[in-house]
């Protein structure tokens, strides 16, 4: 959900200007905060950021071979 309404104050701004988006914000009373700040790897503990690649690299290497099948198919 949070990232539609970021998604929409971030449109607002490039269709009105930043005022307004911000004004729309504090209509909405958005002030996100979620509950745990692990939510990029540069802010997260190094060891989950680590458990979690270890858990995706499956998916990643298969994601990365589609994108090269993908590649070489349309020539790029």
């Amino acid at each position: 959900m949070t990232a539609g309404l970021d998604f929409g104050l971030t449109l607002a701004a490039a269709l009105a200007d930043e005022e307004t988006a911000r004004r729309i914000q504090l209509v909405l009373e958005y002030d996100r905060q979620p509950p745990f700040d692990s939510g990029a790897p540069e802010r997260a503990d190094k060891t989950k950021v680590q458990d979690v690649l270890a858990r995706r690299s499956p998916l990643i290497a298969m994601a990365k071979a589609q994108a090269e099948q993908a590649r070489a198919r349309l020539a790029l």
